[in-house]
């Protein structure tokens, strides 16, 4: 393993505050400082997304509905409007555009920007930072946190420290005692189950894990061995991209109600396939993998996957692929309230692997 530096590089790590459920108590005055819940409150309804308020009670993403308003009983449900978060989403994107061409995106709420370059001369990545919190404030009543460091791993861990509405900065020679501090869980990639098994192995903070070598990693890990001696270490060398690719594209339905006859389930795969491919044709892509994703009427859930060699063809084979894997579930011993269709391994035709090195820059934050 090579640890050879590229320049150091300022990145800002802008996360929007419970993105969708803010902008429903900045369009509606009678929801603020109430719990509000964006989602369906059905018996078959998942939150998509939770105010602070509603926070306070354990109330999350992706939580069944029928939990959220066990846990919150004054619970508010909205229903989501996506065109408005993406109206919004642009509106915040703009801002961006002004202090620098660098951004990546990682959903509708929250983006990496390097301002490395300093495209208005500010001088500052912590000023730049102040700047475009105060603007998107200003423009669209909403607040933002910021993570400020030289990397990308760093900067989306400081953007959480603070919440909400707030920021953090993490200089050069702090990156390594910051991430030592941290519980491991709050690391990127570090799912419940990983967590789980680190606990078992006896690593519970970023320090436990930086006491770990390479080899030891390996033989737990695999080859993610690399990445966590890095992140340990506070090191992450990824450019932000501002062309970046999504890993995957796909759909879910959520059913009202479940669906157990091999008809029902091939024709609501049908329905996926449909949608799924024309965001995939949409955004010019093609991919490898294809996975499928089933939820039974008990929660449980599965999925199956199969991978190419090449990129699927087209439509037609999407859909062999995918009904082939819905195959190996039948017939199902429970209802299904849930199907989903991913396309993995995405690329662009004809989209070369780029390779970016910063230019050398005299580094400040203040």
């Amino acid at each position: 393993m090579t640890d050879d530096a590229p320049p150091l590089r300022k990145i800002i790590h802008v996360d929007m505050d419970a993105f969708f459920a803010s902008v429903e108590q900045r369009d509606f005055p009678e929801l603020r400082g109430k719990p509000v819940a964006v989602g369906g409150s059905s018996q078959r309804g998942v939150v998509a997304a939770a105010s602070y308020e509603a926070r306070v009670f354990g109330v999350r993403s992706a939580m069944p509905s029928v939990t959220a308003a066990r846990r919150c009983p004054d619970l508010i449900f909205v229903k989501s409007r996506f065109d408005v978060y993406r109206e919004v989403s642009g509106q915040i994107r703009e801002i961006f555009s002004r202090y620098t061409d660098a951004i990546e995106p990682l959903s509708l709420d929250e983006a990496y920007l390097d301002v490395t370059e300093d495209k208005l001369g500010i001088g500052s990545a912590v000023r730049i930072a102040k700047a475009i919190r105060a603007a998107i404030k200003a423009e669209t009543g909403l607040t933002a946190s910021a993570g400020v460091s030289y990397n990308k791993f760093i900067a989306k861990l400081a953007s959480d420290q603070n919440k909400p509405d707030g920021m953090c900065v993490i200089l050069p020679d702090q990156g390594p005692a910051f991430v030592a501090s941290l519980p491991v869980k709050r690391f990127h990639g570090v799912g419940p189950k990983t967590n789980e098994k680190m606990a078992r192995l006896g690593i519970q903070t970023g320090a436990d894990l930086r006491e770990k070598d390479v080899a030891w990693l390996g033989a737990h890990f695999g080859s993610w061995a690399e990445g966590l001696h890095r992140m340990a270490r506070g090191i992450d060398y990824r450019p932000v991209r501002s062309s970046r690719i999504r890993k995957s594209l796909g759909g879910e339905r959520t059913y009202s109600e479940d669906k157990w006859t091999e008809t029902d389930l091939r024709e609501a795969l049908d329905g996926i396939v449909e949608i799924v491919w024309d965001r995939i044709a949409e955004r010019q892509v093609r991919g490898r993998t294809v996975t499928l994703k089933v939820k039974f009427a008990d929660f449980r859930q599965i999925t199956r996957a199969h991978s190419l060699d090449r990129a699927v063809t087209g439509r037609e084979e999407f859909s062999a692929i995918g009904h082939h894997l819905l195959d190996t579930v039948m017939p199902v011993e429970n209802g299904v309230r849930l199907l989903g269709l991913t396309l993995g391994s995405l690329e662009r035709d004809g989209e070369a692997e780029e390779t970016e090195q910063p230019r050398q820059t005299a580094f400040s934050f203040d």
